[in-house]
């Protein structure tokens, strides 16, 4: 794996299993900055509120998309069925980033993997739903999730732009100054009668190293102007206000929403390395991954992706407040092992600029008091 960094380079790439193992070495430098040593992570942090509840986490290869997605839904059915009973409606929200490159976005084959499984178990309606940085709808067409809606008449899928609906509950985040401000978040990602399916893309990222199920909700939730208001905004801008807010506003987000979270597939039949999550290129994983659980999943989307576990701020701050398992020790893998499947990516080129929130903090004024 070839990392495009600047002349202080501090990442040292393990081969083989040692993400899972023995994390990757990070150097003590960091664009001149000096570390304390005991910043330099070899352990998860110590968490707020205990999560000891182990996650079943499904991996699935294969030479079909679509089956994929199928066959890693159906490996952890026994979780899934008895949640899907109690609700009247399923929401299933995509990962469309861009409007435009089918590679950073959902593929159709997805939905219908999901819907392939839904058919013989549930007979209530399917809503697809999201908030794309860009205009929803005509993302929807590119990508010809109108053609699955027609195919899929009897399950009686719909197909909902989440900024045109203007449904919100509000929410608290911290600003780039660390100031409080509101955002957005559609209430449809809030429905108690809904059980909500994430549907993320396996991805390298530009802020958060890799972007999978917990940043696929929580960036998809905040709402912008609706198509044709006169003025445009957008709360999903709130979020990029610095390389520890974003995170940290992610975790509050997902705070919010991961009581109504029902189950997650990240599709990596065809991955995306480099300039992620929407200019990247191709990496043929050639998995899906399952879990209700969307931490753990997350976790062994990393593993497979070659990626230290331990950079990953999003999900260790969710683990550390009880949304889910970080812990690979407590995750049950069904199907292939990790390893068997395991490619790596090519991180963005801001890897080492991303990797900063791990150092000493320099750019506030000093503690009082």
């Amino acid at each position: 794996m070839k990392v495009n960094l600047s002349r202080r380079r501090f990442l040292y790439l393990a081969a083989g299993a040692g993400a899972i193992a023995s994390p990757i070495p990070l150097s003590r430098k960091l664009l001149g900055q000096q570390i304390p040593r005991d910043a330099v992570p070899t352990s998860l942090p110590e968490p707020v509120i205990r999560y000891d509840r182990r996650a079943a986490v499904s991996l699935v290869k294969g030479q079909d998309r679509r089956k994929n997605i199928y066959q890693s839904l159906v490996a952890i059915d026994e979780q899934i069925a008895p949640l899907l009973k109690t609700k009247k409606y399923v929401v299933i929200k995509p990962n469309n980033v861009s409007t435009n490159n089918q590679l950073a976005t959902t593929h159709a084959d997805v939905l219908q993997g999901i819907l392939d499984y839904l058919e013989p178990r549930f007979k209530g309606p399917v809503v697809v739903a999201e908030s794309s940085a860009g205009n929803t709808m005509n993302g929807y067409e590119n990508f010809r999730y109108n053609r699955v809606a027609k195919e899929r008449q009897g399950q009686r899928v719909s197909l909902v732009d989440l900024n045109a609906e203007a449904k919100y509950q509000v929410i608290p985040v911290l600003s780039a100054d660390l100031r409080v401000e509101p955002v957005r978040l559609a209430a449809r990602l809030l429905d108690p009668d809904a059980f909500i399916f994430c549907a993320a893309v396996m991805k390298t990222h530009n802020v958060c190293v890799a972007t999978l199920s917990i940043k696929n909700m929580c960036l998809g939730a905040p709402l912008h102007s609706a198509p044709g208001e006169r003025r445009f905004w957008s709360d999903k801008r709130k979020y990029h206000g610095g390389i520890r807010q974003t995170h940290y506003n992610i975790m509050l987000t997902a705070q919010k929403l991961a009581p109504f979270w029902g189950a997650v597939v990240i599709d990596g039949y065809e991955g995306m390395e480099g300039s992620g999550p929407a200019s990247g290129t191709p990496v043929p994983s050639r998995v899906a991954i399952a879990s209700t659980d969307f931490v753990a999943a997350d976790r062994v989307a990393v593993e497979a992706m070659g990626i230290n576990p331990l950079w990953m701020a999003t999900q260790q701050y969710c683990w550390q407040v009880g949304l889910g398992q970080y812990d690979i020790s407590k995750i049950d893998v069904r199907g292939e092992t990790i390893v068997s499947v395991r490619k790596k990516y090519r991180l963005h080129e801001d890897i080492d600029r991303q990797l900063q929130w791990l150092g000493p903090l320099t750019d506030v004024p000093p503690k009082l008091g």
